[in-house]
């Protein structure tokens, strides 16, 4: 039997938000820990995640945006509701996109790529580890 993952109360989302302060990629780790905790997307429909699933055309953060059945688990499409603390990450993260194309995904590697679901798990997990997280992982 495989144990769940245990969720972190907001006391320790905050020690975990403070410590990724300090990340490489800082705003944008801290746009996917959120995403995985304010919006409860899993860390696969993150890396899917494109520019244009979040930001309207005149480059506003959504309200709500829906995953294709490509970008999620169970292929079927859902819709996503982004509230406004949420909203406010997204739109600190954009900020440090330089180009902007909506079929760009929203998190990049360190050679402009998108994330695969498993190297983004990687990252993730590595973060919560190095946070002192042991038994947390991403969603």
């Amino acid at each position: 039997m495989t144990k769940q993952a245990r969720t972190l109360n907001e006391r320790e989302l905050q020690k975990l938000l403070e410590f990724v302060s300090k990340t490489k990629s800082a705003k944008r780790n801290r746009a996917i820990i959120l995403l995985t905790h304010l919006a409860g997307l899993r860390i696969g429909e993150c890396a899917a995640l494109l520019l244009g699933n979040v930001l309207t055309s005149d480059g506003a953060v959504r309200t709500e945006f829906t995953l294709s059945p490509e970008q999620t688990k169970g292929n079927s499409s859902r819709t996503v509701l982004l509230n406004k603390r949420m909203q406010a990450e997204l739109a600190a993260y954009v900020q440090t996109i330089r180009v902007r194309n909506v079929k760009q995904p929203l998190f990049a590697t360190q050679r402009n790529e998108g994330f695969t679901a498993s190297s983004l798990a990687q990252v993730v997990n590595g973060i919560y580890k190095k946070a002192g997280f042991d038994q947390c992982s991403s969603h």
